[in-house]
């Protein structure tokens, strides 16, 4: 499979893949100090041949042995396949395929559908995600898995389901379902998980359809974007060179905290000027090796 495709944009479940991925062309001075980290790491399509390790931080780091989640299990699907960011730490892709295994029993749904995890070394992206960089951040759609398996043009095309209103106030009655829950309450329940990134409209439905088991509302946290997938992160596994986040705000959220993510500054913010593109000499000291190991 290819290292990367040559595409734009936010790389978000929306972005359609391609039928045939072709490799980026090589760089002319890719030891240069000014080369962007992305261009190197969306350059490598096998994952290093080292123990496993996260290393560094969600949004600054790489990921050495990475495994692949399959593409196809009997209760999950990757998508795009075209992107190779079905990577990820061996305890990630473990939690995925027990997350999907328990799918029929928590919502019905006949398994999940995958997104992006990371690149086979991890490291930023040429396009879309500052995170998903250590091999601990999995993207999985809102989107039931069907019944039968999905042809590769399919995994390329399919949209995923859009479960927030237009004016992004609230989710869309029409596409939002009690299963949805009934999925999330799961995976923020499940030990490892530190972080379950949603919509802030998806957060709002939550707090108001948790009942009053409402422990696990503290791991979910609002983020723009987040309207067609949910985005499960992990703690930094025992003895690897990775940093955890602080722990969320006590609380489940649903308060002054949530109401802010409705502010018109909020819902409309004015852009900012982009930050520029992480360099080698920015990444733990550790990702050289991981970049340039067999």
């Amino acid at each position: 499979m290819c290292a990367a495709l040559l595409i734009g944009g936010s790389a978000s479940a929306q972005d359609k893949g391609t039928l045939n991925p072709q490799p980026l062309p090589p760089l002319a001075n890719p030891d240069a100090p000014g080369t962007a980290a992305k261009e190197l790491f969306g350059r490598r399509d096998k994952p290093a041949a080292l123990p496993s390790q996260s290393i560094g931080s969600y949004a600054k780091g790489c990921v050495a042995g990475a495994s692949a989640i399959p593409i196809d299990g009997d209760t999950w699907q990757v998508m795009r396949l075209s992107r190779n960011r079905n990577w990820g730490h061996p305890q990630l892709v473990a939690l995925l395929k027990k997350l999907s295994a328990r799918a029929p029993q928590i919502n019905g749904w006949p398994g999940l559908l995958i997104g992006d995890v990371s690149q086979p070394r991890g490291g930023p992206m040429i396009t879309g995600h500052a995170s998903h960089q250590v091999g601990l951040d999995a993207d999985v759609w809102l989107t039931p898995m069907p019944t039968r398996r999905l042809t590769r043009q399919e995994r390329e095309e399919l949209p995923a389901t859009n479960v927030v209103r237009e004016d992004m106030l609230d989710i869309n009655p029409q596409t939002w379902t009690p299963q949805h829950t009934a999925l999330l309450r799961a995976a923020a329940k499940e030990p490892e998980v530190a972080r379950i990134f949603v919509n802030p409209a998806i957060k709002k439905a939550l707090c108001r359809e948790a009942g009053n088991d409402r422990s696990w509302l503290t791991k979910v946290r609002p983020m723009w974007g987040h309207n067609y997938h949910f985005h499960i992160r992990i703690a930094c596994p025992q003895g690897n060179a990775c940093e955890d986040q602080d722990p969320p705000p006590a609380g489940d959220g649903c308060g002054a905290e949530l109401a802010q993510w409705f502010t018109p500054d909020m819902l409309h913010p004015k852009p900012g000027k982009p930050r520029p593109p992480l360099t080698m000499a920015q990444l733990p000291a550790e990702c050289r090796g991981v970049l340039s190991a067999p």
